[in-house]
């Protein structure tokens, strides 16, 4: 009867502890997870999901995570502008653009709702992130922003 008992008691604790429990992640994190790790490697994942992590709140994380990860294939910046951020006080590093992403996402986002979530996010996103008539688009490249991220975007949505 004892070892029974002790036995209840240990599966009990089992499920009652969070800490000793398996953390779920979502569809649309793990396939964004899975596109950073096709297109920059494990290490850059590694950063991306702290980026996503630090920088999304977690209720939101399965919904932009993509968006984010959508940012980094249409960007398809080089080495230290991997995500397209231009801002002086980035730092030249994988983290670092991700980090600034995953913020502008979830702020615009924010921004979005408050808003009254009129037309579609990444619309909204695109005239912040990448406007149209940039002085830093002298090519006029961000007129395919808003079309591209959503493009991989619906890919990564998982």
């Amino acid at each position: 009867m004892m070892k029974q008992q002790m036995k209840s008691l240990v599966t009990l604790l089992l499920l009652m502890s969070p800490a000793l429990a398996q953390p779920t992640v979502s569809k649309g994190l793990q396939a964004a997870h899975a596109a950073i790790v096709a297109k920059d490697g494990v290490p850059c994942a590694a950063s991306f999901d702290d980026a996503v992590k630090v920088n999304i709140r977690p209720e939101l994380r399965d919904k932009l995570a993509p968006i984010v990860a959508a940012i980094r294939y249409a960007e398809n910046g080089g080495k230290g502008k991997e995500y397209g951020i231009l801002h002086p006080r980035v730092k030249p590093t994988y983290r670092s653009q991700a980090g600034w992403c995953a913020a502008t996402v979830q702020k615009n986002y924010d921004r979005w709702v408050k808003a009254g979530s009129k037309g579609e996010y990444i619309k909204f996103l695109g005239a912040r992130y990448c406007p149209v008539g940039a002085k830093n688009d002298p090519n006029g490249l961000n007129k395919h922003w808003i079309k591209n991220v959503t493009k991989f975007q619906k890919r990564f949505d998982g």
